[in-house]
């Protein structure tokens, strides 16, 4: 259930389980060394323990790559995006299995020249820049693919739940884009389930909840749509 895992080497090795088809990275993270170098190990290809061997040149080490390894999706939140954001480049670093998923504040650090009303529009170029799902959150939740496709997930009116902007509830909305993943979902069906699935339980429990009363609606939501 638990495994310990020291450092960016330790969590290559971890992901080159094909048991592990999803991963998410940030909530808690911190941002000192060692967090940045699990952040590099997510993010790079992973190759299994019983693929062949190559020592050539770059071009042949990344077909080879190509060939035999594999990317782990990956969700990026709170500390990971802050990371992200304190390299120059980071976007040649994702890859179309990765989703995104800042607050206002961290979208701004992340792509502080994409600002402007225009919300949808501000997540669709974010999102072909960095060749991944993006998903700012907030009360008009806006997902956005690389190909320029845009879903907008509106609490308002009767779908309304403004106690969803608690402590931990970025956390929970993250864990469950990675869940849905992990069950063979693509990032971008993930990402749009996830978000309708955790405001139909914020609203469901109305006023008062904390974080971790989300995940103990979800049971009752995918029951009543046939999940």
């Amino acid at each position: 259930m638990l495994r310990r895992i020291d450092g960016g080497e330790d969590l290559g090795l971890a992901l080159a389980d094909p048991r592990i088809t999803a991963l998410c990275l940030g909530p808690g993270l911190g941002l000192d060394r060692g967090a940045a170098g699990l952040v590099g190990a997510a993010l790079d290809w992973i190759q299994p323990p019983d693929a062949p061997l190559i020592d050539g040149t770059d071009a042949q080490i990344a077909a080879h790559l190509r060939r035999y390894g594999r990317r782990v999706p990956v969700v990026l939140d709170a500390d990971a995006l802050t990371l992200l954001a304190s390299e120059g480049g980071f976007e040649a670093r994702l890859h179309d299995g990765c989703v995104l998923t800042p607050h206002e504040g961290e979208f701004a650090r992340l792509f502080p020249d994409l600002n402007g009303p225009d919300k949808p529009e501000r997540v669709r170029a974010a999102a072909e820049r960095a060749g991944c799902i993006v998903v700012l959150k907030g009360p008009d939740t806006v997902v956005a693919a690389p190909d320029g496709r845009v879903w907008i997930g509106g609490a308002f009116y009767e779908r309304a739940a403004p106690w969803l902007a608690t402590a931990g509830y970025g956390d929970v909305l993250a864990g469950m884009i990675a869940g849905l993943m992990a069950r063979g979902l693509l990032p971008v069906v993930a990402a749009c389930a996830a978000v309708w699935l955790h405001q139909d339980a914020g609203r469901r429990l109305g006023a008062g909840l904390i974080a971790e009363d989300i995940p103990e609606a979800l049971p009752a939501i995918l029951r009543e749509i046939g999940a």
